[in-house]
């Protein structure tokens, strides 16, 4: 029997502004730079790693009932799918302000949520929603 190869998954986030993305999942969430290139017509990408992941699939019932845990509103943007970055933190509250100084919006303070975490809603340079969250136990 052929192994399939091990499958990495490449989440790939479009942002105008490639330099406060990067100083803000670099700096403030500690993501590794692995990567960059530079591409014709000021084309660049910078990679960077994330020691854990899980892909999670919601219907949009459920990211309405998480936007109201979280926030309270729906805030989750509707792309083509709608996209949110879940990152484990060890204190959301900690990681809240800390992402906050770094640049992030704060659409929702560290909430407990019905399934036992502590969720914080940001929104990080770029555009892109992240959830920062804090497993109870």
């Amino acid at each position: 029997m052929t192994e399939t190869p091990a499958l990495q998954l490449r989440l790939v986030l479009e942002t105008e502004d490639l330099e406060a993305a990067h100083a803000f999942y670099r700096d403030a969430l500690g993501l590794t730079e692995l990567e960059s290139y530079d591409g014709p017509e000021g084309a660049r990408v910078i990679i960077l790693s994330v020691p854990s992941v899980t892909l999670e699939l919601a219907n949009p019932a459920q990211v309405r009932y998480i936007d109201d845990v979280e926030v309270g509103r729906p805030t989750s943007r509707r792309f083509e799918a709608t996209v949110r970055v879940a990152f484990e933190v060890a204190d959301a509250a900690a990681a809240t302000s800390t992402l906050e100084a770094a640049g992030a919006t704060v659409l929702a303070p560290p909430t407990v949520t019905p399934w036992n975490s502590l969720n914080a809603r940001l929104e990080a340079p770029g555009g892109m929603q992240i959830t920062a969250f804090q497993e109870l136990g």
